[in-house]
């Protein structure tokens, strides 16, 4: 139940999050999705019992639905159609290799100071990823030509 919760709410919620980012714009949307992933990280950290556990997967799978569909949407809205393709698997390269890097300092973390530190530091970075994101990101208009043309 607990590995098949977070892609289930993720899964499901990225059909609805996904087009809102169109109307309502990115920024916010992933912003909101990092911080809402870090508020799950925090609850799965600071608990030992299953049904915590299950809790916090819930907002961990919403502030993942948030963020995946936009970040992809902004990479093509900053991206020209001629190397959309390309800007697009560039992304995805860094964000697979930062997958692969973070699970493995994870693990390190893991080994030397507990699970609970290990979620605790991916939920920090989580957190200080969406305020970057807050202070630095610039809400494209590329979209709305999209949506309302």
């Amino acid at each position: 139940m607990l590995k098949a919760i977070y892609p289930a709410v993720w899964g499901a919620l990225q059909t609805v999050t996904g087009p809102l980012s169109d109307r309502w714009g990115r920024k916010g949307r992933i912003v909101a999705g990092m911080w809402v992933q870090a508020a799950g990280l925090f609850l799965t950290a600071a608990t030992r019992e299953f049904w915590w556990w299950f809790v916090a997967s819930v907002p961990l799978g919403l502030g993942t639905a948030m963020v995946y569909p936009t970040l992809i949407a902004s990479v093509s809205d900053a991206s020209h159609p001629a190397w959309r393709a390309r800007s697009l698997s560039v992304y995805r390269f860094w964000r697979d290799l930062g997958d692969a890097i973070g699970a493995f300092s994870a693990g390190v973390i893991t080994d030397f100071f507990g699970a609970p530190v290990a979620i605790d530091a991916v939920g920090v970075l989580t957190l200080l990823s969406g305020a970057v994101v807050a202070f630095a990101m610039k809400e494209g208009r590329a979209f709305y030509r999209t949506v309302t043309s």
